[in-house]
Parts: C-alpha cells; structure tokens; sequence
C-alpha cells in the first residue's frame, strides 16, 4: 500500500507492511532443536505510559516501530495501549484516528473507513490526518472519485501541502502525470525540511513510474531514499531496479531494511535474476514463514506478496493469477493490477488478461506499465 501523504505530525507514510507468510510454498515437518537455539529475536516491548498525557504519543511511537522494524506485534502493542476504548464511538478523534491506522496497516480497510467516520463526526480542531487516511484507503482501493473528495476537505482543514500532495496523487493516478509532474515540482519548491523533500520526491518517481519513464523515476527513487531512508521508498525503488534488471543493486538497497515477506521476496527476485546459489536458501526461510502464518491464520490480506513470490520466484503463473485475483478484492493499486496481468500473460489466459485490464480502466487507472 501506498504511504499516505504523510502524516503531519508523527507517522508519516501510510503503513503496508508485510509480514505474511506464503500459502504456496511447501510446509516442511517441525524438527527438534536445542534449547541455545535463537528462533527468533524479539523487538522491545513499550512500557506503558505513566500517563494520559503519554497515551498518544506511546500509541505512536508503537505504530512507527511496526513500520520501520516490519514487525506487526508493535500494532498489537498499540492496540493494547488504546485498551478498553478500541471501537468505542465515544473513544475521541485521536484514539479512532490512531485506531484506523492500525486498522489500515492490517489491511482491515473497510472497518478501517467506519472508524474513520466516527473519527470525523467528532469536535476536533483538525481533521487533515483523518481525511489524509481516507483519501489513502480510498486510492488503494482504486476509489479514484471518493479519494478526490477526502483530498478536497483537507483544504478545509488548513493543511494546503497536504491536500495538494493528495490531490496530485490522484489525478496521477488517473493518467494526468504532466499535471502531477509540474505540481509535485512547485511543492518540492515551497519546502526545506529533508522528511518532506524526501516523501515529494517519492511520489514523483512513482508519477514517472505510471507514465513509463523508468530512467526518471530511478533517479527520483535514489534522490528520496537520500534524504530519507524509508523503507515503503527502498521496495518501490526495488521494483523499478528489478524491472530494469539491476539485481546487484536491489540487493545493495536492501541490505539493511528489516526482513519482512516483502523486503525478502525483492531479495529472492534479485537472487533469482542472478542465478545466485543463496536462493534456495532465503526460499526455505519464507517457506518456513508460511507455516508459522498458518498457524496462527494470519494471512489474510497479504495475496499480493503471495502471488510475487508464486510469479516471480516459484515461477507459477497459474498459482499467482489465482492469487492476484483474490487480492483484487482487496486493494488495487498499480502494483496489485500489474501482478495480475502479467500472471494472466505468464499464464498464457489472454481472455483473463482482457478480464483484468477492462477492470482496471474501469477504475480509471492509468498506467503504462499494463500495455
């Protein structure tokens, strides 16, 4: 999912972490290890606030660790600081607004919007963050029209940057990238801090993405990741490296971002175009991951890595097609209808293929990448 235009004052991207594990792979008999044995290494758990005052800031410290560790246990940990007031209407426009972010961040997007609509019928001075997330939910799943509106009633807010910065990345989203071009540059112009300048520039690579100009958003994706480095940036910036076959350099930029489901399939992807000898390897370490997602059946919701992986390193297109289906259902970004097409392509189901493109201009998405 696509980071939200930013949160203006803590979050900052709009979370789509990975951490699924992959329903194709084979789940291999648990075998007896001994006791020194470090399965695995646990994050630091939060202490909690010593008082309300705190409550919200710790809520959000918790759900920026879950982003920048790639570790979904920090929004059970957010979810717990909020306690007895999670899905209470009366909890306040902080609480349901924070409430809805781990929400989203679990791909839970239709309660994540009712939260949201409680969030916004209270008494609060501001509802820039609200509507930012709601525009974000409504652009992943590709509600160009509603995304329009939520951006427009950010400008009532007083928060122009942001409604701007919303505004073009839906009009982009709609093929307007000269338009999205030209605005994201005068934004770029009207700011100075580095976050800011990094998150504009992201978001123009990923315009330069949709309009087919690879080389461009290259340099955009290297010019934020410099400034800033996310991690949303450094996988984005993985796909247009892997599509331009630059596997050496996927595997240098992500070196040292967190091993989550998806960091790890840009891994294999790149390991895989190299025929490098460590791929079987890191596929037994996301084989593994499938059977411990299995048990706890949390995988719901994260069909678009499992068809990246079926796609793009089992090399099962008819595996990943069903995949790339059933997460349609879900979200539909750029990303999610090219893992469809090219699955149908790979496939050979030119009829499916027809099926899924119709469907995305349907949506009023535009992007070259699907021709």
């Amino acid at each position: 999912m696509r980071k939200s235009s930013m949160h203006i004052k803590i979050i900052g991207w709009a979370m789509a972490i990975s951490m699924s594990g992959f329903a194709l792979a084979q789940v291999k008999s648990i075998q007896a290890v001994p006791d020194s044995t470090v399965l695995e290494k646990l994050g630091p758990r939060l202490r909690p606030p010593v008082a309300s005052a705190d409550l919200i800031p710790a809520i959000r410290q918790a759900i920026s660790l879950a982003r920048q560790q790639a570790d979904p246990r920090y929004l059970g940990q957010a979810q717990a600081l909020i306690g007895q007031r999670w899905g209470q209407p009366d909890a306040g426009y902080d609480l349901l607004t924070l409430q809805a972010t781990i929400e989203q961040s679990r791909h839970e997007f239709a309660q994540a919007r009712k939260t949201l609509q409680l969030a916004l019928k209270s008494l609060a001075p501001s509802y820039a963050q609200a509507l930012l997330t709601l525009a974000t939910i409504e652009r992943v799943q590709g509600h160009y029209a509603a995304a329009t509106q939520a951006c427009q009633s950010i400008q009532e807010a007083s928060a122009q940057l942001y409604a701007n910065a919303c505004l073009l990345e839906t009009q982009s989203l709609q093929g307007q990238s000269d338009t999205a071009r030209s605005g994201y540059q005068q934004l770029l112009n009207s700011v100075s801090a580095p976050v800011q300048q990094a998150w504009l520039y992201s978001l123009m690579a990923e315009n330069e993405q949709r309009a087919g100009q690879s080389a461009a958003a290259l340099r955009l994706f290297a010019r934020s990741l410099a400034l800033d480095n996310d991690g949303y940036t450094a996988l984005a910036y993985a796909d247009e490296l892997l599509t331009a076959q630059q596997a050496g350099a996927v595997l240098a930029l992500l070196a040292n971002q967190p091993d989550s489901d998806a960091v790890l399939i840009r891994r294999a992807q790149a390991l895989a175009q190299l025929s490098d000898a460590r791929l079987p390897a890191l596929q037994d370490t996301l084989n593994s991951r499938l059977a411990s997602s299995t048990q706890r059946q949390d995988n719901a919701g994260h069909a678009r890595e499992q068809a990246m992986y079926a796609l793009y390193v089992q090399g099962d297109p008819h595996a990943a097609l069903v995949l790339a289906k059933t997460n349609l259902e879900l979200q539909r970004e750029p990303v999610d209808w090219l893992i469809a097409v090219q699955s149908a392509e790979r496939a050979g189901k030119p009829r499916e293929k027809a099926q899924i493109l119709q469907a995305a201009a349907k949506t009023g998405l535009k992007d070259v990448r699907l021709k």
